[in-house]
């Protein structure tokens, strides 16, 4: 197994949903030995289906600030993931040599209809999903 980048950057739409999500799971399994950040391509406010989905893991991230893939120093970054089909066509576009693209295919559970549960068990699926591809990916085991 190879061992895991230093930095990582997940970018989604509006960073708002899925790549703050992907961001405090990764934070949380890395145990901090590796740098990451979430993006998006246009700056969104943070959904509190989000928000209520982390907590209950015990992962507070009601305090993050939306920020843009053009706020971030795309270079600095070992490894970049989309996690929309709208982002990794932009960064396919951006990223350069030096940079490791990914994409994993997550879907939106803010399009998600019913009652606030059913709403819910779809912020959970997507959660559980990127937890498991976090731990997948990335070995913090050593």
């Amino acid at each position: 197994m190879t061992k895991p980048p230093k930095n990582v950057l997940f970018v989604c739409n509006q960073n708002a949903v899925r790549s703050p999500m992907a961001e405090a799971l990764a934070m949380k399994h890395s145990k901090r030995r590796m740098f990451v950040e979430s993006a998006g391509l246009i700056a969104g406010a943070l959904d509190p289906f989000t928000v209520a989905a982390m907590a209950e893991e015990g992962l507070q991230i009601e305090q993050h600030k939306a920020q843009t893939i053009a706020d971030i120093d795309l270079p600095l970054f070992e490894l970049v993931i989309a996690l929309t089909p709208e982002s990794h066509e932009r960064l396919t576009k951006m990223v350069g040599p030096e940079t490791k693209l990914e994409y994993w295919a997550t879907p939106d559970p803010s399009d998600a209809e019913g009652t606030r549960n059913q709403v819910m068990d779809s912020y959970r699926l997507v959660r559980d999903h990127l937890e498991c591809r976090i731990a997948d990916r990335f070995n913090f085991s050593k």
